[in-house]
């Protein structure tokens, strides 16, 4: 049955580079044989291309082969052969030129070179098909030009795609082979010269060939054989194939090879053989027996492809793949699968204290050569089954049982306490610090963990992950997954909503601004900040909640006159977009910057990038003021306040709501209110829950108060007054 010639589906399809594998190398060979069959057999031409066409199109599912040749009177190229292409498509193509516009056919008759188009609609190769490209969805086109006994292009060999495709190797090599049969074909022009052509296409193929007699001794050899192996025909007919063997193979290897022959007339595999000069050579050789009726006996056919070069390739791809190209070891792909099996095993991660100084300090050359250096001594002086790579300065030793870690760490440590490193002529003292895991689960994550926990602890210490105390239960990555799902779909549906707590005036006893504050509305309950923000930070969406929250309260505020303040996280000012947002709402809504009160962590301020700065400073002289959250929570940078010209301070809960009965939280937060009254910066006092912490507030002079003994946090705006 003729394939649909058009397809309304399409995919972008993008195809790495893979080595061919020994089932394509079978396809093709079988696909050769198949066609050599039928020719030493005297079909019709015809036949033979279609047939030729077929088994190619089933190599390339969704895809039409075709068979283009040049006539020599007009130099014109014309269909040959396509019998998945209905007629239309014959005659659309009728009459082509060969040329850079003229599709992938003239292309690659035109430059005699194969084209692989991989998108006709927009390649300008098609310039002059588009419009068969569209009205027959040819979205992509590879031909291999046909070549004469002078290597001339004579016509091409195609295979266009339903869906935009580049091709892999094994592709190109049908491709290759399918052009060098139609080529071995178009000789074959009548019965007198097909044994001849026969003969021709065996000698001129680029796979190897053998042909033995009854009796297994070689009658027959081609070129390829010769070129491949470095014998002479003359060296080897007569004589049994095992002349070439390499010793590699046992004889039940052979026994199974012949029975397979002798069962199913045929046999594939993989086979290691010697050259004359007594190299090893690996094939893909696919023997076939050839019964001749005339004689009553058989031949056997042996047709072979060179996998040497390949096999050498997949090698180098393997190291690549699970070798790191600096030091020799295995990488971190090649742990994960050596830490994939069942048994109990102990893994230590290493990382090079400082390595980033010596690094900058001596230059990377230096720094490549210690990481080699290190990678020999880890690998050659602790007994472990495997040393590896697996980060820049990261090195991981695997033992396969459990081992005693503080005893390893220790020896590792006396080890490079003991030993300088001299790297050209530069002398290095070397420490790390230590991730230890054990179990048969988990371990490069578990030890990852514990290696983030040793460095919090300090250099040059040692931690054992610990199952119990380390682990993130199962219920609360529940948890947090949930919240995560739960905040995507608040910020898509409008359920991201601010809340508004009042700040008193402690002068006037006014409520006279309020903080907005971000709450979630999921399910007819709302959900705290307390929840969601850690989840929101770890997945990059703060900045979201923050322009909703911007966007929202600017709208509710637009129907009055009070003073707001709206929390900035050092995200927001990382991703350089507030100035040119609030701006943009500004004149949406009608808001008077001086009206807004953008508050930053004291963490931002005291410890602030250069473009957080500069974009604070920005605000400001746009006339925003900006309020420092939780002062007091982190080491206080009390010149960095004043460069701001900071406009209010917010006194960290923490010191506020236990004020009124300790000592240490009274003292603290005197100090913050004398610098505060010093630099003329108003204070917040925040968390004032009673009536006592309000006297001491007042006592100590601090202009405003927040916290539910004068208002909790509501979606709408309540203004009172409070004695």
């Amino acid at each position: 049955m003729t394939k649909e010639f058009s397809c309304n589906s399409k995919r972008d399809i993008s195809l790495d580079e893979v080595p061919i594998t020994s089932q394509e190398y079978t396809d093709i060979l079988e696909m050769q044989q198949t066609i050599l069959d039928m020719i030493a057999s005297r079909d019709h031409c015809t036949d033979i291309l279609t047939n030729l066409c077929t088994l190619a199109e089933s190599l390339l599912p969704n895809s039409v082969a075709s068979i283009m040749l040049i006539d020599k009177s007009s130099g014109l190229m014309n269909v040959l052969s396509a019998p998945s292409v209905p007629q239309v498509g014959h005659d659309a193509l009728a009459n082509l030129k060969p040329g850079t516009s003229g599709g992938s056919c003239g292309n690659a008759v035109f430059h005699n070179e194969p084209q692989y188009v991989q998108d006709t609609f927009t390649d300008p190769r098609w310039k002059d098909l588009r419009k068969l490209a569209v009205d027959f969805n040819l979205s992509a086109c590879w031909s291999m030009p046909i070549r004469d006994e002078n290597n001339n292009a004579i016509g091409s060999f195609a295979l266009s795609s339903f869906e935009q495709r580049s091709p892999a190797p094994f592709h190109k090599k049908l491709l290759q082979t399918s052009a060098s049969i139609v080529n071995i074909i178009l000789k074959n022009k009548n019965i007198e010269k097909r044994v001849k052509l026969f003969a021709a296409a065996a000698q001129n193929a680029a796979d190897g060939m053998i042909i033995t007699n009854e009796h297994n001794k070689i009658v027959e050899v081609n070129q390829a054989f010769e070129d491949i192996y470095g014998y002479t025909e003359e060296e080897v007919l007569g004589h049994n194939p095992n002349i070439l063997s390499s010793k590699k193979h046992d004889e039940k290897f052979y026994a199974q090879m012949w029975k397979s022959i002798h069962d199913e007339s045929k046999w594939a595999g993989e086979i290691i053989n010697h050259r004359a000069d007594g190299t090893e050579i690996i094939q893909w050789m696919s023997i076939s027996s050839l019964y001749d009726d005339h004689d009553k006996n058989y031949n056997y056919l042996a047709v072979f492809s060179d996998l040497t070069e390949l096999k050498n390739t997949q090698k180098k791809i393997e190291n690549m793949a699970y070798k790191d190209s600096l030091t020799g070891l295995c990488n971190k792909i090649q742990l994960e699968l050596l830490l994939n099996t069942d048994k109990e095993k102990t893994l230590l991660l290493l990382n090079v204290n400082n390595f980033s100084y010596i690094n900058t300090a001596y230059g990377f050359e230096v720094g490549d050569k210690l990481l080699i250096k290190l990678a020999n001594i880890l690998k050659n002086q602790f007994n472990t089954k495997s040393t590896c790579r697996i980060n820049s300065d990261e090195f991981a030793l695997l033992f396969d049982e459990y081992v005693d870690m503080k005893h390893i760490t220790e020896d590792i440590q006396d080890y490079f306490y003991n030993k300088e490193i001299v790297i050209d002529n530069i002398t290095l003292n070397i420490s790390f610090t230590y991730g230890a895991a054990q179990g048969i689960n988990n371990l490069l994550r578990n030890s990852a963990l514990a290696l983030k926990q040793a460095k919090e602890n300090g250099k040059n210490n040692l931690y054992i992950f610990n199952q119990d105390a380390d682990s993130i239960g199962h219920s609360q990555r529940e948890t947090f997954i949930a919240l995560n799902n739960i905040l995507h779909s608040a910020l898509n549906e409008g359920k991201v909503i601010p809340y508004f707590q009042g700040i008193r005036n402690n002068k006037t006893k006014e409520i006279t601004k309020y903080e907005v504050l971000a709450r979630i509305e999921y399910d007819g309950e709302i959900i705290s900040p307390y929840e969601f923000l850690e989840p929101a930070r770890l997945s990059g969406l703060l900045p979201e909640i923050t322009k909703a929250m911007i966007d929202k309260s600017f709208e509710f505020m637009a129907s009055n006159n009070y003073t707001f303040s709206i929390n900035i996280a050092e995200d927001d000012l990382s991703k350089d977009y507030l100035l040119e947002y609030l701006n943009e709402k500004e004149l949406e809504y009608g808001i008077s910057s001086n009206r807004v009160i953008l508050e930053i962590l004291e963490g931002i301020s005291a410890n602030g990038k250069k473009s957080h700065v500069r974009q604070l400073t920005q605000l400001k002289n746009r006339g925003y003021s900006i309020a420092i959250d939780d002062f007091g929570s982190e080491y206080s940078n009390f010149e960095r306040v004043l460069d701001l010209d900071i406009d209010y301070l917010k006194i960290d809960a923490k010191y506020i709501k236990d004020i009124y009965k300790n000592t240490k939280s009274y003292e603290i937060t005197k100090a913050i209110v004398f610098f505060a009254k010093n630099a003329n910066i108003p204070c917040i006092a925040e968390f004032v829950h009673n009536i006592e912490v309000q006297k001491i507030i007042d006592k100590l002079g601090i202009e405003y108060s927040q916290g539910y003994l004068f208002c909790e946090p509501e979606p709408i705006l309540k203004s009172n007054t409070q004695s």
